[in-house]
């Protein structure tokens, strides 16, 4: 069922747990994750980025994702990633996009606040969540140009109060696309950031976490965590050993069902590291 990720995170915050946003590339790899969130009887994100709309227009992702969560009974929220433009926003969310987000970080705070203001009012007139950032989580890349800048906690409550964002993105250490998992979280600071807003916090680039820390921050003060580049290594690793396994292959479905099976796989592992409530780890 459709969602807006709002009320799914203040309650994932309420009850001690956190919801997985994936970012997906194809209706095939959103049909795994609904499907791995269903067996576990979870909520999830949809989230398509930059990349993959520059390739399938909102228009076109966001009537088809919404169709994909409707098939299932678990709630299923359809997010529009990192987006700069406004009119790209304002393009999701008549596209039928639940829930979207507004990137300002890389500009001067009183502009990040107006320019996320602005989206809020939009949204939150059409029903649709919005997420901001404050700080910036910089990525894993040749030709990175997004600056890393830790998130101040003063700040980020003023940022909060300022626009009225139903969640917000915090930079404690992550990094965009990262392969191994080295990211070396600020545990302290995301706690002090915690103590000082209320509004569900983000984390981005969870693919480069430890798993030990995602459990314990999701346990904590993080609502929704965005990842990414351990569904693509899953299904990219998996394809090439498919095609250097049957060279005379070159049909789409055969080579694809592998690498799909093990993206649900990753998919249901994560969504249940980051479900599982407190007390029932301590059980």
């Amino acid at each position: 069922m459709i969602a807006r990720t709002g009320e799914m995170l203040v309650a994932a915050s309420r009850e001690g747990r956190a919801v997985a946003g994936f970012n997906i590339f194809s209706l095939d790899e959103a049909m795994c994750v609904v499907r791995a969130a269903e067996d576990l009887g979870s909520p999830v994100i949809l989230m398509t980025n930059k990349d993959v709309i520059r390739r399938v227009p909102v228009e076109v992702f966001g009537p088809a994702l919404r169709a994909v969560a409707d098939r299932v009974s678990v709630p299923v929220a359809v997010h529009l990633d990192h987006t700069y433009s406004f009119d790209t926003v304002y393009r999701a969310i008549r596209s039928g996009y639940s829930s979207v987000m507004y990137d300002g970080s890389q500009l001067p705070y009183e502009e990040n606040v107006a320019g996320t203001r602005r989206v809020v009012e939009v949204a939150h007139a059409c029903g649709v969540s919005v997420e901001g950032e404050i700080g910036s989580v910089a990525y894993n890349q040749p030709g990175n140009t997004i600056r890393h800048e830790l998130t101040d906690p003063d700040l980020a409550a003023r940022f909060c109060a300022d626009t009225g964002v139903d969640a917000v993105a915090v930079s404690v250490g992550t990094v965009h696309k990262l392969t191994e998992k080295s990211a070396v979280v600020d545990c302290e600071l995301l706690e002090r950031i915690a103590v000082a807003t209320a509004t569900p916090l983000v984390i981005h680039g969870s693919s480069g976490v430890p798993d030990d820390d995602l459990a314990r921050m999701a346990r904590g003060p993080v609502a929704k965590f965005n990842i990414g580049t351990v569904l693509r290594r899953a299904w990219g690793t998996t394809l090439r050993e498919e095609i250097l396994a049957n060279p005379e292959q070159f049909d789409q479905l055969a080579l694809t069902e592998a690498p799909l099976a093990a993206l649900e796989t990753k998919a249901r592992e994560m969504i249940a590291l980051l479900a599982q409530k407190e007390k029932e780890i301590s059980q």
